[in-house]
């Protein structure tokens, strides 16, 4: 276990391998565990760097929790750590604070990977988090649910933190305000996913050459645990691109889905 303090703060973090730094920044209700096939994929070429936000696994439960909030944690960490550039790789909340990262300090995020990210509130599965312990139980599928490190790290999780990112009001001014940033932006949704809708394709007609949609057909909220094989593909391609190459030149190569039409 690798830890940090961050003004009086624990930040929980894990690291693997050598090379260019990726962060990984999980989701609602997850940790930095489910992360571990795509770090464990990248690690050869790259320092895969997963977290544990404020308020889940065994970082502090501070009331840090909004998404400036937890943007600030990325940014401090850099800071302290002297490191001066990386690929933010999110899930769902983690995407969301990744593109809060690049609109305060965009020369800090060489590229961004949202996955499941809502953009929109229409994309939201509506009274999501008041339904409990059902949320677990609807998130994890696919043999997830056998893995009990991941669930004994969510019990650790303060449900605030995620009530607060995900609440009506706070959604709404988020998406209001949501930009896509000039980095290179890859979002990937699961066709499955019962949660965050998959977006329809006006809802992202005006991406530039440097984003890109991507939808796994057989996945729900997890792609990167359900097709991990394809997904961690499609992960390694993306980061070995050269800065500013347009996204649409990667290869959909056979064991990837279809881009949105």
């Amino acid at each position: 276990m690798s830890a940090i303090l961050l003004e009086n703060d624990l930040l929980h973090y894990e690291v693997l391998g050598r090379g260019k730094p990726v962060f990984f920044l999980h989701g609602w209700f997850g940790s930095w565990r489910y992360w571990i096939p795509a770090m464990q994929a990248v690690s050869l070429d790259y320092r895969a760097y997963a977290f544990d936000l404020w308020g889940f696994g065994d970082s502090a439960k501070n009331q840090k929790y909004s998404l400036a909030e937890q943007a600030q944690m990325i940014f401090d960490f850099m800071d302290k750590m002297g490191i001066f550039r990386a690929a933010l790789i999110g899930h769902g909340l983690g995407a969301l604070v990744a593109f809060e990262v690049a609109k305060h300090w965009p020369e800090l995020v060489d590229r961004i990977m949202a996955i499941a990210c809502p953009t929109r509130e229409s994309q939201l599965e509506e009274n999501a988090l008041e339904k409990g312990d059902q949320i677990s139980q609807k998130l994890v599928k696919d043999g997830l649910e056998t893995n009990e490190n991941l669930l004994a790290d969510a019990k650790k999780n303060d449900l605030a933190a995620a009530l607060i990112t995900f609440s009506h009001e706070t959604f709404i001014e988020s998406a209001q305000s949501f930009e896509i940033p000039v980095t290179e932006s890859l979002f990937v949704y699961g066709r499955q996913d019962p949660f965050v809708k998959c977006p329809k394709a006006e809802d992202f007609e005006n991406l530039t050459d440097r984003q890109h949609l991507l939808v796994f057909e057989q996945s729900g909220h997890f792609p990167f645990l359900e097709e991990s094989s394809k997904f961690n593909r499609l992960l390694g391609e993306f980061l070995t691109l050269t800065p500013g190459t347009e996204l649409r030149d990667l290869q959909l190569k056979e064991e990837w889905k279809r881009r949105i039409r």
